[in-house]
């Protein structure tokens, strides 16, 4: 089995920091292969509660190497909850990867652990007889302090469901629970990880030195 490691983290940093400088990034310090994966920012703030930039990924299957070189960014610059992370926050920001394994059906929709579960939601909206999915990963619960029925809840309304959420609706969900590893890094580990292993500390173009 793949775990996350550092090094993934490593090369979705350098990605980003390379999308700034417009230059292709050092090529990843892992091996490739198949899995389902997450890229989550966070930004913390003198040394504040890490709070969410962006978290972007795929339940399907997908090339480690190419799926957190896109993600990285899509999550950094293309998450629609949020503006695009600018060169300047860098300093602040903490990514984690996650890679999603043993994928389950469960039995029914309270089917899962909070913390060792992510999960994946999918029903008809009984408003627009339309199909809705939604997904959290296995850490959000227990950071948000939700009850499963809480989770549930919100997670239908990331869906796009905006109608009354009855306990008959919530019966009809049918719900995937998942595991996952994963790996976090800030920022200023990132850079003490490329000086060691570079000999020298990542730059953006145009950013002065310890003009943070």
């Amino acid at each position: 089995m793949v775990s996350a490691n550092r090094e993934m983290v490593v090369y979705c940093f350098d990605t980003l920091v390379a999308h700034y400088n417009n230059h292709q990034p050092p090529p990843p310090a892992f091996d490739d292969g198949q899995h389902p994966l997450f890229v989550t920012w966070k930004k913390v703030v003198n040394g504040g509660e890490a709070r969410l930039r962006g978290c972007i990924g795929t339940l399907e299957a997908h090339c480690l190497i190419n799926g957190f070189r896109d993600y990285a960014l899509t999550s950094a610059l293309r998450d629609r909850r949020f503006p695009p992370i600018q060169a300047k926050e860098l300093p602040y920001l903490e990514c984690t990867v996650s890679i999603l394994i043993d994928y389950e059906a469960a039995l029914h929709y309270l089917d899962w652990e909070i913390e060792k579960h992510g999960i994946i939601i999918e029903f008809t909206d009984p408003d627009y007889n339309t199909r809705r999915s939604a997904t959290y990963l296995p850490e959000v619960a227990a950071h948000e302090g939700w009850t499963k029925i809480e989770t549930i809840d919100s997670l239908m309304r990331k869906a796009g469901y905006n109608g009354t959420i009855t306990e008959s609706l919530r019966k009809q969900i049918r719900l995937t629970r998942y595991q996952s590893t994963l790996c976090t890094m800030h920022y200023s580990d990132y850079v003490t990880y490329v000086k060691t292993a570079r000999g020298v500390a990542p730059s953006i173009v145009g950013a002065k030195p310890g003009n943070h």
